[in-house]
């Protein structure tokens, strides 16, 4: 159960009303963690306005498999599996694909190295090497895309938290996270 109040679509303040309807129109739904951001609205419409800035920066398939390690990392039970559903359902990545990425693995070694650079952001709070920067770049990251990265991995860490500290029931079927290999 969560900690925090998580109101009913119709009983969210007012001012949520259309970030909701919004959130329903691109979701078919409106999960849990919208509904409990809702509280706040204008919490709801920060989180709504950072969404919908990265969505012009990196591909849907790379931002769901930044989610995916940054959950991991952050051990945010919700997260991962939203992100995991969503990774499958809207990115199309296979769930091969999405074990290799909670762990920072991809095929592909660019993929790779944006995921590994995320999970050592996460991780490190930012505070990462020299050789951190050298590695994304030797992947073709140019600076503004390393930016994109951790304005990515700040995102998913902020929902990380929120999902944490309210303890948002899952309604996305349930993922348990893997130890980071």
């Amino acid at each position: 159960m969560s900690r925090l109040a998580i109101p009913a679509r119709d009983d969210a303040p007012s001012a949520a009303r259309p970030l909701l309807d919004a959130v329903h129109a691109r979701f078919g739904v409106v999960p849990a963690m919208y509904r409990l951001l809702a509280s706040a609205p204008s919490v709801l419409a920060a989180y709504e306005r950072l969404v919908e800035s990265m969505g012009a920066v990196l591909d849907v398939k790379t931002r769901e498999r930044i989610a995916l390690v940054v959950a991991q990392v952050n051990a945010s039970a919700y997260c991962l599996s939203a992100h995991s559903y969503l990774a499958m359902h809207v990115a199309r990545i296979c769930p091969e694909e999405i074990d290799r990425n909670c762990n920072g693995h991809a095929a592909d070694p660019r993929t790779a190295a944006i995921l590994q650079f995320a999970a050592r952001v996460a991780d490190l709070r930012g505070h990462v090497a020299d050789q951190d920067i050298a590695q994304v770049r030797a992947a073709g990251l140019t600076d503004a895309e390393i930016l994109a990265v951790v304005a990515l991995v700040a995102q998913n860490f902020f929902t990380n938290l929120i999902n944490s500290v309210a303890r948002t029931t899952s309604d996305f079927p349930l993922v348990r996270g893997a130890s980071m290999a």
